[in-house]
């Protein structure tokens, strides 16, 4: 095993001179030789768990990465940290957890690594906030670092058509709507998710894993495979063995992680039709590393870039087919190819953005991605809002829709839960503005996805005729006129909060505004007589979490970030 030098590491702290002989006992306790305890300690971070799919190959990954590590002359410390699954806690109050875990994820790996004084992170994550969450713990603990993509999930299969998770939350809607038999729904939640892996299509996973990629924490082409896939131990045992690399050159996350870095995943995420929760995970990801980088301008990013690649949910395909015609790499060329890159960022292969796709050929027997001379659309796929109802801005994904203007009248539900009554009972009607607010990050608490409500109208055969608008999410399954992280949120006193039923909205996509048809004296008068709405979460994590967490606009952050440190961990 090459010799070290640990003066600057931090792992010197429990594992070098005389004073550590205690810690090095715990070491050779748990077999580690003395060359082992004498190199540097890297921390192989998983969210594996047995809550679903997205996070069960998870485990068998990392074995692979800690052979990469020891290959390359480090020593790999295995330890987990949490996940909250959105399939599972949708549609209900579990959901109120599924944010909050981004920064429980965070904080814990940072706390793990904090405490062992690890020199450096892989990180594997497979559901949606647990990518961010663990990105945003490289960035905050700024020592070298690789990020990997757990893989996606394989099409199911439903009588003769591909299927994902989202047709199963779609046909509830249409079985409630008695044009399913009990009998297909059940075969089709049987056949719809087949093994390993996190959401098929552009959901929030594949959105941040296509991140993960562009930002340059992940190794090219690592995000593709499917979760099953031999490819996805390969592509672990290469980032266990960078890792070490990084730690002998000092390249770190924040070296990475620029503006210019940050620019580059808000256009994949609109050259995808990514998922609408990006606006929420890059603000807080730029957060980490001392960057001011608010939803307007991810937006504007993702408006200004071309949609190219034509997947669910708007689209026809899924991230297999990615896969197929050559991954990531070939998106990120496309757009390099087109000049909207930043190719000059450094990455964590040592190389840049440019010198990693040099090589990469841009197949033409294919229509899963376009070049950009010939986009579906000039307009990205995820766009934002701002006007009289949302003066803090908020965000649609417009991929896939053909119209981008829709004016209606409110119709007003202080819950998730009531809005789904209403749409199972069909107590609304063509040319509603369905409304759900105190569902922000404060007044949820949690900021809750309302993928079980959005599904259903589709499969009522009503997602093109009525609008729903929220202060908390949307799953980045959803599709339709669905515009989320309205702020400021009703639980402050936003003009969410001041909607009644009837009121007149108007939403245009296409010039982005979202506004009430309301003068400023009407507003005020009833901000007047608003008064705040109690919850129900008084103690525990989401009240601890109401307490700290900042708008969504930037992030819906629960701590002040790298512009507030005094030093960084990675120094100590």
């Amino acid at each position: 095993m090459t010799q070290w030098d640990k003066s600057k590491l931090p792992s010197r702290h429990v594992s070098v001179g005389p004073e550590r002989a205690p810690h090095r006992s715990y070491y050779y306790a748990m077999g580690m030789t003395k060359e082992e305890i004498n190199a540097p300690l890297v921390g192989v971070a998983t969210c594996w768990n047995e809550a679903a799919p997205c996070n069960i190959a998870l485990s068998r990954q990392a074995q692979s990465v800690k052979q990469g590590v020891r290959e390359a002359g480090a020593a790999p410390r295995e330890f987990t940290t949490i996940t909250v699954t959105d399939g599972i806690a949708m549609g209900h109050q579990g959901m109120k957890s599924s944010l909050v875990s981004r920064e429980v994820i965070a904080d814990s790996i940072e706390l793990t690594m904090r405490g062992h004084c690890y020199d450096a992170i892989v990180g594997l994550a497979g559901c949606d906030k647990s990518l961010p969450g663990v990105m945003m713990a490289m960035l905050r603990l700024n020592v070298p670092a690789v990020f990997m993509y757990g893989g996606s999930i394989r099409p199911g299969h439903h009588r003769g058509r591909d299927v994902t998770v989202l047709d199963v939350f779609e046909a509830v809607g249409t079985h409630a709507a008695g044009r399913m038999s009990d009998e297909e729904l059940e075969e089709l939640e049987q056949h719809a998710c087949p093994g390993a892996g996190a959401c098929g299509g552009q959901f929030t996973a594949n959105t941040m894993a296509c991140i993960s990629e562009v930002m340059g924490l992940a190794l090219p082409n690592s995000a593709g495979a499917p979760a099953p896939d031999e490819d996805r131990d390969v592509w672990a045992l290469e980032s266990g063995r960078q890792v070490v690399d990084l730690i002998r050159n000092n390249l770190r996350p924040r070296d990475i992680v620029t503006r210019k870095a940050l620019e580059n995943a808000a256009r994949i995420v609109g050259a995808t039709g990514g998922s609408t929760n990006a606006a929420l995970h890059l603000p807080a990801i730029a957060h980490e590393a001392g960057i001011d980088f608010p939803l307007e301008e991810v937006a504007r990013l993702m408006r200004d870039t071309p949609h190219i690649a034509d997947l669910k949910p708007g689209g026809r395909y899924v991230a297999l087919d990615v896969h197929r015609i050559g991954g990531v790499p070939v998106i990120i060329k496309a757009l390099l190819d087109g000049g909207l890159l930043h190719g000059d960022c450094i990455t964590a292969t040592g190389k840049t953005l440019a010198e990693n796709h040099a090589k990469v050929t841009f197949p033409q027997d294919q229509d899963v991605v376009r070049p950009v001379s010939n986009p579906i659309s000039k307009i990205g796929g995820v766009v934002s809002l701002f006007g009289n109802l949302a003066p803090d801005g908020a965000i649609v994904k417009i991929a896939g829709m053909e119209k981008l203007r829709f004016e209606g009248t409110a119709l007003c539900f202080d819950c998730e839960e009531d809005a789904f009554a209403a749409v199972e009972a069909r107590a609304y009607k063509p040319g509603d503005v369905i409304v759900i607010r105190y569902e922000g990050p404060k007044g949820g608490p949690g900021m809750r996805e309302m993928l079980s409500t959005t599904s259903a109208l589709y499969g009522q055969g009503m997602g093109d005729k009525v609008a729903l608008i929220t202060d908390g999410r949307f799953s980045g399954a959803t599709r339709g006129f669905c515009i989320g992280h309205v702020g400021p949120e009703a639980a402050v006193g936003g003009p969410i909060g001041m909607l009644r039923n009837g009121d007149r909205i108007v939403i245009d996509a296409e010039k982005g505004t979202i506004d009430v048809a309301l003068s400023e004296e009407e507003l005020s008068k009833r901000r007047a007589d608003w008064k705040p709405r109690p919850h129900d979460y008084n103690s525990g994590a989401l009240w601890k979490y109401a307490q700290t967490v900042g708008p969504a606009r930037h992030g819906a952050v629960t701590q002040p970030g790298a512009r507030s440190e005094t030093h960084v961990y990675a120094d100590i």
